[in-house]
């Protein structure tokens, strides 16, 4: 009997689809990877136009005093940066800037662990609803929330004062957004609400990398919550912590859609903050001070408190290296003392 003998088809002279995936066989000899970059090239060719070019377009207006109209011609030099080193309402907004930046970033950061470890719970009902209503203020735009706000504490009808006035907590009206006590912090506590779904987000993800069975485990060891939330949940996310907290001052630091249109940098620049100071010396602030519109200036604001920023995030990496490598001497030592 004889074998049957296996016949193979001769092999195709074109390339698999897993070979022009794979390898390095393309049209016209280009490399796999040639794909990959010309999807990104839309994303790159826009960050380039509007982003990298106005940047360094930008550096040669600081050296002119120029109005934003025709081809600017009156050279300065480097006397807008020395104006503004000089500049007493340049420092005034920096202060806002950082008070607003020292107060809402604990508070925000400890509100959104606190919602994100009760978020986090497999026993919680709904708690998928409960996440989109808290990141809901985050996509709404800060123009309709500063109209809302404006209304809710407007001095006429059914607002906060009148609520307040007849709970007898306060004895008169209160403008909150033109007396300068009050204008502030009350962008501050809108500016902790609008911004928490962002902080809950990155908490939650971080969360939800902690293993469950370091939690079984404490547990059976008798741990309570209280000890399990300082030596498990903490130092799981210290990491992440970090980032967290670093995007936050950034963040914060950067302010200024809601200060914008919740009060313009008023009353009395006790709201100005260096992005709304930038925009009213680029574009003019006929509300608060007679400011003609001067690009060159503004630019040079915005050079120096760029670099204001950039020292202060190079502050932040200092320290967070010397705290880690201050952990890991300690616990080498405790290693070595065992």
């Amino acid at each position: 009997m004889e074998t049957p003998t296996l016949v193979r088809s001769p092999r195709s002279s074109r390339p698999s689809v897993s070979r022009l995936l794979r390898g390095r066989i393309l049209p016209h000899g280009l490399p796999a990877r040639f794909w990959t970059y010309l999807y990104l090239a839309p994303m790159v060719l826009l960050f380039a136009v509007f982003t990298i070019y106005p940047l360094f377009a930008s550096l040669g207006y600081t050296l002119y005093q120029w109005n934003g109209i025709g081809s600017p011609s009156n050279f300065v030099g480097l006397d807008n940066f020395a104006q503004v080193m000089k500049d007493a309402l340049f420092w005034g907004a920096f202060a806002h800037t950082f008070i607003y930046t020292l107060v809402l970033v604990p508070v925000q950061l400890c509100l959104a662990l606190v919602l994100a470890l009760v978020l986090n719970n497999p026993k919680l009902h709904f708690a998928t609803f409960y996440r989109s209503i808290y990141f809901l203020p985050v996509v709404t735009s800060p123009a309709v929330i500063g109209v809302v706000i404006q209304i809710l504490l407007s001095n006429f009808g059914e607002d906060i004062n009148h609520i307040l006035f007849q709970m007898h907590l306060i004895n008169e009206h209160i403008d909150w957004l033109g007396d300068p006590h009050f204008a502030l912090g009350v962008i501050i506590t809108v500016g902790i609400w609008n911004t928490l779904g962002y902080n809950l987000v990155y908490f939650l993800a971080g969360l939800q990398t902690v293993p469950l069975d370091l939690y079984e485990a404490s547990r059976l060891d008798g741990a309570s919550s209280v000890r399990q939330f300082f030596f498990i949940t903490v130092p799981m996310l210290r990491g992440v912590g970090m980032v967290i907290l670093i995007l936050a001052i950034l963040g914060s630091l950067q302010v200024f859609d809601l200060v914008q249109v919740l009060t313009g940098g008023g009353p009395y620049f006790a709201t100005e903050v260096v992005n709304t100071y930038i925009y009213h010396e680029a574009f003019g602030n006929f509300s608060a001070q007679a400011t003609q519109p001067n690009i060159g200036y503004a630019s040079a604001a915005s050079f120096f408190y760029g670099m204001l920023l950039l020292g202060l995030s190079l502050v932040q990496v200092v320290m967070f290296r010397y705290a880690a490598r201050q952990r890991s001497a300690l616990r080498n030592n405790g290693k070595s003392e065992r």
